[in-house]
């Protein structure tokens, strides 16, 4: 039997994590000079029928997130981080593993709801964002905030089966199909898995470009109608949204400049190259992967950014930054003990909020370059401010 002691320590620690679940937190300040607005919408492709659903005959639907410079006058209500509608209706995992999350009601973003888009510019560039495998969007909001604040309209999107769960406005609920999640494959058959996913988010990522030319050019609600400069279109991506941005960006003339935040790359980019302005901007702690993995991805990446163009690319590494610390997470890891374990392993050598800082400066700066209204040559990354910014070769 447990002695007394060892039994009131473990239930100071559960009440400690109780109380942590259930105090409120902020999402870090965005540091651009507009406010930031973001609106939903669910949209369907009565064209294009979805490979990876259950449901033979499916039409592609996405939930689509867009975040983007806001009327400070007409800014209207803050919004939720997640919208009640929207948080699901997940209740697996053990009692300790919701103790270790946060509950999303006490988040809090700066978004404000369908606010008018500000009239300090007539048109705004667009970046596409894409998450890491099956996350949601919705946990990239830093990011999308602050590249918002910085001028810039972030469109993100969730699909039906492939993200971990979507829940549409109305109230269906979709969660990711088994057959479609890699953690359950290796091998060839992770690799054909791997190949069909790239496939289906690249077109998605098409999709939601074609969507958004229809939106600027006949919004019903005249918010974006000719707001969007549709000739400035970038796209950054985490993990194996980072492949899809590689993917995309190399294939489809539309975007103009892309990111690929610590992802691996795959599909025929690995032969065909990007040529056009891209980014590499890694973490200094990797994922779980092999070490022959690891060597892999390395060379994968090595052999595409010495074929991008000289004079507009970039690799870049944020000393002690952990892989899975660019969602929010970075901003909502919440207990010491976890933080002190983490360290302990290796896997935590910076604060998240200081990661989510730096990786939100590195994305603005070069976006500023290649998409801003004042463009340079090439974008100054490196600053004394952010000395843990590491520019390799």
């Amino acid at each position: 039997m447990l002695a007394v002691p060892a039994i009131l320590g473990i239930g100071a620690l559960l009440a400690s994590l109780w109380l942590e679940h259930q105090a409120e937190i902020t999402l870090p300040v965005p540091t651009g000079p507009f406010e930031v607005g973001r609106a939903l919408y669910d949209w369907v492709d009565e064209k294009t029928v979805d490979p990876l659903v259950p449901v033979p005959g499916t039409k592609r639907e996405l939930l689509v997130w867009i975040w983007y410079p806001a009327e400070v006058r007409k800014a209207g209500v803050l919004d939720d981080y997640q919208p009640a509608a929207l948080r699901g209706r997940r209740t697996g995992g053990s009692l300790l593993f919701k103790l270790l999350t946060r509950d999303l009601s006490k988040v809090h973003g700066h978004s404000f709801r369908n606010a008018d888009v500000s009239p300090r510019y007539r048109s705004y560039p667009v970046v596409i964002m894409r998450a890491g495998a099956s996350v949601g969007v919705a946990n990239y909001s830093t990011l999308a905030e602050d590249l918002a604040s910085h001028g810039y309209i972030v469109v993100g999107f969730d699909a039906p089966y492939r993200t971990t769960e979507v829940v549409f406005p109305g109230g269906r609920v979709y969660e990711r199909r088994p057959e479609n999640n890699p953690e359950l494959f290796s091998g060839e058959d992770l690799t054909r898995l791997a190949d069909k996913l790239l496939d289906a988010w690249t077109a998605d990522t098409a999709f939601i470009l074609d969507r958004l030319g229809q939106l600027n050019a006949s919004d019903t609600s005249f918010k974006f109608m000719g707001r969007l400069d549709l000739t400035r279109v970038g796209m950054f991506g985490h993990s194996f949204g980072g492949a899809t941005a590689a993917q995309f960006c190399s294939e489809d003339s539309r975007c103009k400049a892309a990111i690929d935040l610590d992802g691996s790359l795959h599909g025929n980019v690995l032969q065909t190259g990007i040529h056009k302005p891209f980014m590499f901007l890694m973490s200094g702690e990797g994922d779980f992967s092999s070490n022959a993995e690891v060597g892999q991805i390395g060379a994968d990446i090595q052999s595409v950014y010495d074929r991008l163009p000289a004079e507009s690319r970039l690799r870049i590494s944020i000393r002690g930054a952990n892989h899975f610390t660019f969602t929010d997470d970075g901003a909502l890891l919440k207990s010491g003990i976890v933080r002190r374990a983490l360290r302990a392993f290796g896997k935590l050598r910076i604060d998240g909020r200081r990661q989510l800082e730096i990786t939100a400066y590195c994305l603005h700066t070069f976006f500023d370059t290649y998409l801003g209204v004042r463009r340079a040559s090439r974008p100054q990354i490196s600053s004394p401010a952010y000395p843990e910014i590491q520019v390799l070769e």
